[in-house]
């Protein structure tokens, strides 16, 4: 009985130990979870932080970005502002001398196209006429007044008409004259002509000749060129648009020096005064 008694309460002894050694082991595990997870946590809040940080950093750079443009933008204002000495009255009259000077030009042209076809009036329509275009007078001579067909020898009845034109051209300052040789689409081969183009800048030459050195006008003036038969004024395709196309133009130009000036002045320098030419 006193062993039995003996045996129970060493089994009692060890039950309650298992018991109180089974229950801190449960607790135990689950602080071990809850560390385990506040860790896991503490690792991401710290890495959202250092994102956060990484966006501020950029934001501030962004923003120092933007406010150095800024000042450059602002700078160049001030440059700009500091540089231009033209108040709207100086644009102003600027813009009514350079009117002025244009509707001057546009007399002098006006005028200059009346003289001539004046001068020219004994010849027919059909041999040569006078016209303004771009602002610039045109007087355009047919073929049969001043040349044998495929020929740049000019006639007399032409060197008549060109010391006509010749007298009110030296009568005429601040101009400049281009001749220029047009043809058909006939194309030509001789022993003198290669082709059309030839023939059409020969011609002009040969006009060029006649005003600068029978009729005195100045050489610096004068631009001969040819265009062959790629500026027609009428259609090839028959014997009148032809002939009409078988012509020479003396080009009539006013002197923009004047304009040029006004515009120099205005802004220092352009491209027209920095030419060499």
């Amino acid at each position: 009985m006193k062993k039995t008694s003996l045996f129970l309460a060493s089994l009692s002894l060890i039950l309650g130990l298992s018991i109180i050694s089974c229950g801190p082991s449960k607790e135990l595990r689950a602080s071990n979870a809850k560390v385990n997870k506040l860790q896991k946590d503490s690792v991401s809040t710290q890495n959202q932080l250092n994102t956060c940080n990484t966006q501020v950093t950029n934001l501030k750079e962004e923003n120092s970005s933007l406010h150095n443009e800024n000042s450059l933008a602002q700078s160049d204002l001030k440059d700009l502002a500091a540089t231009s000495n033209m108040t709207i009255a100086d644009q102003a009259k600027r813009l009514k001398n350079l009117q002025n000077i244009i509707q001057s030009q546009k007399d002098v042209m006006a005028r200059l196209k009346n003289s001539i076809a004046e001068a020219l009036m004994n010849y027919k329509s059909d041999e040569l006429y006078v016209y303004i275009e771009n602002g610039n007078v045109y007087v355009s001579l047919e073929e049969k007044l001043l040349f044998s067909s495929g020929s740049d020898v000019v006639d007399p009845k032409g060197k008549e008409a060109l010391k006509t034109l010749a007298k009110v051209l030296n009568s005429t300052k601040d101009i400049t004259v281009m001749i220029e040789g047009h043809t058909d689409n006939v194309p030509i081969k001789t022993s003198q002509f290669q082709d059309n183009w030839d023939l059409s800048t020969a011609r002009a030459t040969s006009i060029v000749r006649i005003l600068t050195k029978d009729d005195g006008f100045d050489s610096n003036r004068i631009t001969a060129s040819g265009r062959s038969e790629f500026h027609p004024i009428r259609t090839n395709e028959s014997v009148a648009g032809r002939a009409s196309n078988r012509r020479t133009e003396v080009i009539l130009s006013p002197d923009l020096k004047e304009l040029y000036k006004i515009l120099d002045n205005a802004d220092g320098k352009t491209a027209l005064s920095e030419s060499p030419n």
